[in-house]
């Protein structure tokens, strides 16, 4: 069957006219904070939901209650729609907004769709990358709030994973009666910022009664095994029996030793109980959103929770979700791990790139993006066709959106198209950035016919019975086009641990650069013939799960030079500015 994809050209705001605003002078925050929000109350019960079922956070956000989603169970579930993107660049690509549009034009052509996303992290708010509550006229609100503290969840996460770290300390500090040995405790401390000073630090300092000298060290709160188990639990039940399956450190003798010896999970879980609810917010245009979870693509799974896109599912004829990073990490991850565990089957993925990341990945420095460069385009295109190629084992039809900004010429987008239409393609010109759903219809009326017409025969890249260390060499293979894996020998046998342990049946979580196929972030466009180095690996028996880090990636990442937090602030009419 040849590969189906559609083209959808966005209209961004980082050039002047852009068709319907003008939005050369406004920032995203500015747009956002002018719109019209409904009570969360009015958004709710278009979906059905009563007021007793929420619990509201101000008048614009609310959390869906427990119970409310147990009388879901009956419904018939609605069509699940994936958003993914090409490589990464500084450049842009735009999968927040494009979902966000894609929604809201599903509902103007009168669909029944709600989205599904992850909550933001702190660190790329104030480190790089600002804000991800989409852009323009393609956001969901209050921008700032979700951008922010929002309802908690993640500080809720933080306080479980530290309660978990304090009780191990505070346990081989006395008796010790499980025999820990601090040279082989796993658990590691985590915060919700870009802090490299705390990757590696030496705890218990000061004297005996501060404890047991150990090395120790911190994680962002997003690459923590919680966030995992918090994205991939069905309901409390399971995420109290998935915190206490977790594994924390081994014994002398090396015996692997769990948070439930511990009796840690019990209050983990009291910490977790009104986090675990959905969030309820809405799109620009007042069409419902549901934002919960958010671990990073690049070193963790990089999908929302598993309960919202459920109950998602459960409200709404179609569910837009998106996925972490490019299609490399998110999409494979949303794939291979959380339909897997969670019985999902995608109808279709939107695969989202702009003109200006793939002359990017074709060579042109980020200063030189805005001339025209039809080579360096086509070049570039074979990012594009890389992930378009990889989408297409998993047995889902694809289609792919292109962020068009106004730089862009006629040329290159008739470049894109003609490319594409190699492939089966039909291209389609959008300009949600600017537009909102009005400019995403034809989109979103193709994307309704790729769902609707049953073609989806999803399936894993591979099966549970394959070894650990052959999954691995199969991702490389099959999704970075590498040659194979490499390994140290202690990297190795811990992979045959693993296996004799009885972890064989997990599936990868690769942790690796988003920015290239390989392992080093400057080897852009679909390098192939490579080999990926294998540091260390990481098991995660509560998310099911086994961590493999690849290369240099980091799992707290750090600041840049000019850090995000330094435009942030607050003005004298108590307004956020400088969030993006």
């Amino acid at each position: 069957m040849p590969l189906r994809l559609a083209i959808a050209i966005k209209s961004q705001a980082a050039d002047n006219n852009i068709k319907g605003h003008a939005v050369a002078v406004k920032s995203d925050i500015e747009i956002a904070q002018a719109a019209t929000l409904k009570p969360i109350q009015d958004i709710a019960e278009n979906l059905g939901i009563p007021d007793d079922a929420l619990i509201p956070y101000g008048h614009d956000k609310a959390k869906i209650s427990a119970s409310y989603l147990k009388e879901l169970d009956g419904e018939e579930d609605g069509k699940l729609i994936l958003v993914t993107a090409v490589s990464p660049t500084p450049a842009g690509e735009g999968k927040t907004t494009t979902t966000v549009g894609l929604g809201d034009a599903m509902n103007l052509i009168g669909k029944n769709a709600i989205m599904c996303l992850r909550e933001p992290s702190l660190g790329p708010c104030f480190g790089m990358k600002g804000g991800a509550a989409g852009g323009g006229y393609a956001q969901v609100v209050p921008m700032t709030d979700i951008n922010l503290h929002f309802t908690g969840d993640f500080h809720a996460i933080g306080a479980a994973n530290n309660l978990l770290a304090a009780l191990i300390d505070n346990h081989m500090h006395w008796e010790n009666t499980l025999n820990i040995d601090p040279r082989r405790v796993t658990w590691r401390r985590v915060v919700d910022m870009n802090d490299r000073a705390l990757r590696t630090v030496t705890s218990g300092l000061g004297g005996f009664h501060n404890g047991v000298v150990r090395e120790a060290g911190f994680d962002i709160t997003v690459a923590s095994e919680i966030m995992a188990i918090f994205c991939l639990a069905t309901d409390l039940k399971d995420l109290e029996k998935r915190l206490g399956n977790i594994v924390l450190g081994y014994t002398r003798e090396n015996e692997p030793v769990t948070v439930r010896e511990l009796n840690a999970h019990g209050a983990m879980t009291a910490l977790l109980r009104d986090a675990l609810q959905p969030n309820l917010v809405q799109t620009m245009e007042n069409n419902p959103a549901l934002m919960h979870g958010g671990p990073f693509a690049n070193i963790a799974h990089g999908c929302n929770s598993v309960m919202a896109t459920k109950a998602g599912l459960k409200m709404a004829d179609y569910v837009i979700t998106e996925a972490g990073f490019g299609a490399d990490l998110g999409a494979e991850k949303f794939l291979n791990i959380k339909c897997r565990k969670a019985g999902l089957s995608p109808d279709a993925v939107v695969l989202v790139a702009t003109i200006k990341a793939l002359k990017m990945q074709g060579g042109v420095a980020k200063s030189d993006l805005a001339a025209e460069n039809v080579a360096a385009l086509k070049d570039g295109c074979k990012n594009l066709e890389r992930h378009m190629r990889n989408l297409a084992k998993f047995g889902v039809p694809v289609t792919v959106a292109i962020n068009r900004y106004t730089a862009d010429t006629d040329e290159e987008v008739e470049t894109v198209r003609a490319f594409c239409e190699s492939f089966g393609v039909r291209a389609i010109n959008c300009t949600h950035w600017a537009d909102g759903g009005k400019g995403t219809t034809e989109l979103a009326e193709h994307v309704v016919e790729l769902c609707d017409s049953g073609a989806a025969q999803f399936r894993t890249l591979y099966g549970d019975d394959m070894s650990l260390w052959e999954k691995t060499a199969t991702i490389a293979r099959e999704i970075y086009g590498a040659d194979d894996i490499i390994a140290d020998k202690k990297v190795r046998e811990q992979f045959a641990k693993y296996e004799r342990e009885g972890y064989g049946k997990y599936p990868i979580c690769m942790a690796k650069t988003q920015y290239s196929f390989s392992t080093d972030p400057n080897l852009l466009g679909a390098p192939s013939g490579h080999h990926v180095p294998i540091r260390e690996i990481r098991l995660a028996a509560g998310a099911e799960f086994v961590v493999v880090v690849c290369g240099a990636i980091m799992t707290m990442p750090g600041l840049p030079r000019v850090p995000a937090a330094n435009a942030i602030r607050v003005n004298d009419m108590g307004k956020i500015e400088g969030l993006f």
